[in-house]
């Protein structure tokens, strides 16, 4: 049987005294997408930020390509090619495009950079002409592409993506997922997503786990999820865009 790329087992995970995550397992394979769903609370964006080691998990386990990674620190943690794009896109907003995409080469072996921002221009071809203009002023839906293209730069063996579509007009959402299927099918780049379109991330996933109140209640396929009628309640009614 073959491991998990990406193996949480009963992880739990405190802000202070509050307990977010209340013993979570969760299982991505390599070459697949995962999505992780859930309404705001529900702690999706606690999940995502333990694996890369900020909050740390006070209980469980937390491993990577076979090696637990629980008490690394962030730092050490990026090294072994394990990428986030974060929620609220936390580009360097007085930065320039390329000194953003510079940043995230920098644990990259500096004689792919040519290679690698080449792919991701061709991935969001807009980037291209804004390479010397500061990130802040870049529109909502280019400052995601830049947080992406940043994450890519390191040459992650799992990209972890944080409300992509936070924000943005249907149109710049589509272009977005349209972009991370790219990546996986072309690349077969592990993505493990965490999404509120969850129609959007559904459809788009291998599988998918919902959660609840810091609890994984249910998983399954992307399409057996989007069938299952107490997910079309709660979290598909107003996504279908």
């Amino acid at each position: 049987m073959i491991s998990p790329l990406l193996s949480i087992r009963g992880v739990k995970t405190f802000y202070g005294r509050v307990m977010a995550l209340r013993g979570v397992d969760l299982d991505v394979n390599e070459g697949e997408i995962v999505t992780l769903i859930g309404a705001n609370g529900a702690g999706k964006s606690t999940l995502m930020m333990t694996v890369c080691g900020n909050p740390r998990a006070r209980e469980g386990s937390i491993t990577f390509d076979g090696r637990d990674i629980t008490r690394l620190p962030p730092h050490q943690i990026a090294k072994l090619r394990i990428a986030q794009s974060p929620e609220g896109r936390r580009i360097f907003s007085r930065m320039t495009v390329l000194e953003n995409l510079q940043m995230g080469a920098a644990i990259a072996d500096p004689q792919h950079f040519k290679d690698d921002l080449a792919r991701v221009c061709a991935l969001f071809p807009r980037l291209e002409k804004r390479m010397t203009q500061r990130g802040g002023t870049l529109s909502g839906g280019e400052q995601q592409m830049l947080a992406i293209s940043r994450a890519l730069m390191s040459r992650p063996r799992l990209l972890l993506l944080d409300e992509p579509s936070l924000g943005l007009a249907p149109l710049l959402t589509k272009q977005i997922f349209a972009a991370i299927r790219e990546l996986n099918e072309r690349d077969r780049l592990t993505v493990f997503l965490v999404e509120q379109n969850a129609y959007r991330a559904l459809k788009l996933a291998h599988r998918g786990y919902v959660i609840v109140n810091g609890l994984i209640t249910l998983t399954g396929t992307g399409s057996e999820l989007l069938e299952r009628p107490e997910v079309r309640a709660a979290y598909l009614e107003a996504g279908k865009h």
